[in-house]
């Protein structure tokens, strides 16, 4: 028997003699033979594998990204490989390489660099499906999903200045990131729109990471004349902030008001609650898969 008529009778790809069909079934079943999907799909061009290169995977707002990306490609019929980057573009660059020779379909990115240079071709010179996730790059074109960050600084700046406070800070992400940078070009804005000034004293940037925030907020907090209300650039550092105010015995909101940009599982438990705009995180990603499964299928 050919591997032509074996083929038709797994696939029911053409017409076999069912005295034939029923021998072929005869010795799949005596042989336990599956069909190959990676053969299979090596056949059509594509492995049917979406990478998903996250900036932190300790942070549980990339868990939350993973845990809804696994969902939404599964109900595209692909699978999903997860990298971690580290927040490092040295790390990104060798993930993004072995995306390359893993042969994926695509990638959904969250960029710590300010180059996506390295991701432009795969080996054959062809572009690379590419969804930016979260963030920004200068000059990319990539299909991008991310929020309005400045829209995001704004608002929440807005809420402690309506509370009455005039003598704000803000713990920030890393201002080489368009997170960051955009969180905090909104903060200032808001406080320029009511003829207010941030002073450079009271603004500290560091990684998206709690410990990070708990310690750069303690050195805010600490000094002589400390701001009154805070504007924090993410979940998780929040919680680093709040509890940099906890162990230095002031009172939220009693002595100092936050409010804070995103969420995190478990944040809305918190005892004050914090005041926070919200990323839709669940339907960002499920956009960000849809417009790479529409870019591998053109």
């Amino acid at each position: 028997v050919s591997t032509a008529t074996v083929s038709a009778v797994i696939n029911d790809s053409a017409y076999v003699s069912p005295e034939l069909r029923a021998r072929v079934l005869a010795a799949v079943r005596d042989l336990s033979y599956a069909p190959s999907l990676a053969a299979r799909n090596l056949k059509r061009g594509r492995s049917q594998l979406i990478a998903l290169v996250v900036a932190d995977l300790a942070n549980p707002f990339f868990s939350r990204v993973v845990w809804a990306a696994e969902a939404a490609v599964a109900a595209w019929g692909y699978s999903l490989l997860i990298f971690n980057s580290d927040e490092k573009p040295e790390v990104e660059r060798r993930i993004l390489a072995r995306v390359r020779t893993l042969s994926c379909d695509g990638v959904i990115l969250v960029p710590v660099g300010d180059s996506t240079e390295h991701l432009q071709n795969d080996p054959d010179g062809k572009p690379i499906p590419t969804v930016l996730f979260g963030r920004t790059v200068a000059g990319d074109r990539s299909d991008t999903v991310t929020i309005d960050n400045i829209s995001a600084g704004r608002q929440a700046t807005e809420y402690l200045l309506d509370l009455g406070h005039t003598r704000l800070g803000t713990v920030t992400g890393p201002l080489h990131v368009t997170t960051g940078r955009g969180r905090l070009d909104g903060m200032l804005a808001a406080m320029r729109s009511r003829g207010l000034t941030l002073e450079s004293r009271y603004i500290r940037s560091g990684e998206f990471r709690e410990d990070a925030a708990y310690s750069v907020a303690r050195s805010l907090l600490e000094q002589p004349a400390r701001p009154t209300a805070l504007y924090v650039a993410s979940g998780l550092m929040a919680l680093g902030v709040m509890r940099a105010v906890a162990d230095l015995g002031l009172r939220c909101p009693g002595d100092i008001s936050i409010a804070s940009t995103d969420t995190i599982p478990g944040i809305g438990g918190l005892r004050p609650r914090l005041t926070r705009t919200e990323h839709p995180l669940v339907d960002m990603t499920n956009e960000a898969v849809r417009l790479l499964v529409d870019q591998i299928r053109r």
